[in-house]
């Protein structure tokens, strides 16, 4: 998932270098609904690729994120025709934050495969 998930954040930083993409892209949505969605869907990447109790995959998926959101907005203000904001970056990090708290929650409501296992034990 990891591989995955650097393999889409390239092709975002890709295409937000090509002058005049990013524009022909917002006709369609907002620079917030496109950096949330975006970076909400690379979270939950980050987050089903990785390790650990919920909580530290959690933190895994908003740190990743908060590192590729700073790289994309680093390469953002090298560029004439862009400009790096921190609002975006913020924006990256909030809707990490949110895909990863909504995964989290979603996994402590599913019973582990052992707990399942010792239930039916204790049916027979």
């Amino acid at each position: 998932m990891h591989a995955a998930a650097l393999l889409i954040f390239t092709c975002i930083v890709i295409a937000g270098s090509v002058p005049g993409a990013r524009a022909e892209v917002g006709e369609y949505a907002s620079g917030i609904v496109l950096h949330s969605l975006a970076y909400a869907g690379l979270a939950t990447l980050w987050f089903l690729g990785s390790t650990g109790s919920t909580l530290q995959r959690a933190l895994k998926a908003v740190l990743a994120i908060a590192l590729m959101g700073a790289f994309d907005e680093g390469v953002q203000h090298f560029l004439p025709y862009r400009s790096g904001a921190v609002h975006d970056w913020l924006v990256d990090v909030s809707a990490a934050t949110v895909a990863a708290t909504a995964l989290a929650a979603l996994l402590a409501r599913i019973p582990a495969p052992h707990a399942l296992r010792a239930a039916a034990e204790r049916a027979r």
